[in-house]
């Protein structure tokens, strides 16, 4: 089913491609030629209905029909799939006309162009998860619907404008929750964090809020802030007891503690750690070595052979070391 949808994509593309050279009369009053765009609209030829649309458009600027041209040029581009063009035509009549009486058709149309823009001719037949894919346009549409169900709340569009924002807020939440658990993967559990709060503290009310805890929990564990991940995961327990992240009133990471041993160390199950430490250069440990440094100066003569004595003693031992002691470690010495 899948093929055949795209051959019908393909071939109505071609037909578009074709009837777009078609060429419009200079005789076409302008009352004929908005009766000829209205029926390429009833016969869904687009692409016709646009040619004719702007033609009346810039042949009558001021005529009886310049305005509803206009108006059905957004509705022509939002059907011909052309999301940039309808939003810049909505654009341009709001503009100019503020005040018309459809002006919040409009705004409706400019919000349902950003709505599709992401969902275009590939999305509406194969199966993508869309709120994997960059919200840019999906916060456009947010926004230019918020626009007009605050201007217009009693418009006939603003209640299908406020089903449309309550998807578009679970889908930029959950966009929010992909983000957390790419950080948690990469061990970027800081950012993690900040993107589970962001979640709770903005989008109170979708699914996602609980997905947010679990991402808080998980990073401030991994941090070590025991506090504020108790406090989480009480918070998690308390309004989400059934979140897939607890298993009987425990909670589970979603992410496995990373292994920064090196490849050799996890081999010999950490035996041999080729690892160094980085040296301690803090304030104290100079003051330390500077005592050391101090104190063996002010040695008497008479114990500075003991001093030596015993240093070298010391560098023979260790030289004297078999490989056998090096390999266990001195157990077996």
């Amino acid at each position: 089913m899948q093929v055949k949808h795209l051959l019908l994509i393909a071939i109505f593309a071609l037909t578009a491609a074709c009837s777009s050279n078609e060429t419009i009369s200079e005789n076409l009053g302008e009352a004929e030629l908005y009766r000829q765009a209205q029926a390429d609209l009833d016969n869904k030829s687009f692409t016709s209905a646009i040619n004719k649309l702007k033609a009346l458009e810039s042949r009558y600027p001021f005529g009886r029909f310049a305005e509803q041209a206009q108006l059905e040029l957004i509705y022509a581009y939002y059907r011909n799939t052309e999301p940039e063009a309808a939003r810049s035509s909505a654009e341009r009549f709001i503009r100019l006309h503020p005040q018309h009486p459809s002006v919040d058709y409009a705004y409706y149309l400019k919000g349902l162009a950003s709505f599709d823009q992401d969902r275009g001719l590939l999305a509406r037949f194969l199966p993508l998860d869309m709120t994997k894919r960059d919200p840019g346009a999906a916060r456009d549409s947010f926004n230019e619907f918020a626009q007009l169900t605050t201007r217009f709340p009693n418009s006939r569009y603003s209640p299908d404008a406020k089903a449309r924002m309550v998807y578009l807020r679970n889908l930029l939440a959950a966009n929010e929750i992909h983000v957390a658990d790419y950080y948690l993967r990469r061990q970027a559990y800081v950012a993690a964090a900040n993107r589970g709060r962001y979640v709770v503290e903005n989008f109170q009310g979708t699914p996602a809020v609980g997905d947010g805890l679990a991402v808080m929990t998980e990073a401030y564990q991994r941090l070590g802030l025991e506090e504020l991940a108790g406090t989480s995961l009480e918070t998690l327990k308390l309004n989400y007891p059934q979140h897939p992240s607890l298993e009987d009133g425990e909670f589970v990471p979603s992410q496995e503690e990373a292994d920064n041993r090196s490849w050799l160390s996890r081999a010999t199950l950490g035996l041999i750690n080729t690892e160094n430490k980085a040296p301690d250069r803090s304030q104290s440990n100079r003051d330390v070595v500077r005592q050391y440094e101090n104190a063996a100066q002010d040695l008497p003569d008479e114990l500075r052979p003991v001093l030596r004595e015993a240093e070298a003693e010391a560098a023979n031992e260790e030289q004297d070391r078999s490989w056998w002691s090096y390999l266990t470690f001195g157990l077996f010495d």
